[in-house]
């Protein structure tokens, strides 16, 4: 059996989940560049992380949240996904609160959060869930794009039994110049899933949560089922 994953993943990890017999090609789909901007004062802000490029390159540009829970301005930090959660971890900080994607985060912020004005640290090519719904619940929110995203739309002449994808904007880009029809699509998190329905009629295995494990989890589930 031969599975494209849509990303570079460290081949030594691959081999310990799936085993030696399954043949892997990583392909990169999309690529991400960090926007330089100068931080400004995040006071009397909640802030948002929607993925772990954003993580990156808000530090990248030297913004400084203050975690202190007993001060009187202290940002509180939203995000989705225990990727992000850790990424912000790595930079020593915590989260207030973490959801699995960002419907979720919308619903949870509309039902508890009405008084706090928000800062979402994004890239270019993020949904626009946040930005839809929370302005019409007159919640303040503001997107700051932090990093780009430019899809890469490589072809891809092999043929796979199976494609792992890890975003909306990996599912346009791989799907611009080839098929996804006769192989088994595997869909990090209901949001990739989603886009993926747009350019397919085939069915979809959506792992549970938003990590690398959920997907290995989901993978060796279904590959031992016949193509």
């Amino acid at each position: 059996m031969k599975i494209l994953f849509t990303k570079n993943i460290d081949q030594n990890i691959i081999s310990k989940e799936l085993g030696e017999d399954i043949l892997v090609d990583c392909v990169e789909v999309i690529k991400t560049k960090p926007i330089l901007i100068s931080p400004f004062e995040l006071k009397n802000y909640s802030l948002i992380f929607t993925s772990v490029n954003g993580v990156a390159a808000f530090f990248k540009n030297r913004f400084k949240p203050n975690e202190n829970f007993t001060a009187k301005n202290y940002n509180k930090i939203y995000c989705v996904g225990e990727k992000t959660k850790r990424a912000l971890r790595k930079f020593g900080f915590g989260t207030f609160k973490v959801l699995k994607n960002a419907e979720t985060l919308s619903r949870f912020i509309i039902g508890n959060c009405q008084h706090e004005q928000f800062l979402h640290f994004c890239g270019n090519l993020a949904i626009n869930v946040l930005d839809k719904d929370l302005p019409l619940q007159n919640i303040k929110y503001k997107k700051i794009t932090i990093y780009n995203t430019e899809e890469i739309n490589p072809l891809i002449p092999e043929k796979y039994h199976a494609a792992v994808f890890f975003s909306p904007s990996g599912v346009r880009s791989f799907a611009r110049r080839n098929s996804l029809d006769n192989m088994k699509l595997f869909s990090i998190g209901e949001t990739t899933s989603s886009e993926l329905r747009n350019y397919t009629q085939e069915k979809i295995f959506t792992s549970e949560g938003n990590t690398l494990t959920s997907i290995f989890e989901l993978l060796k589930k279904e590959i031992g089922s016949p193509m």
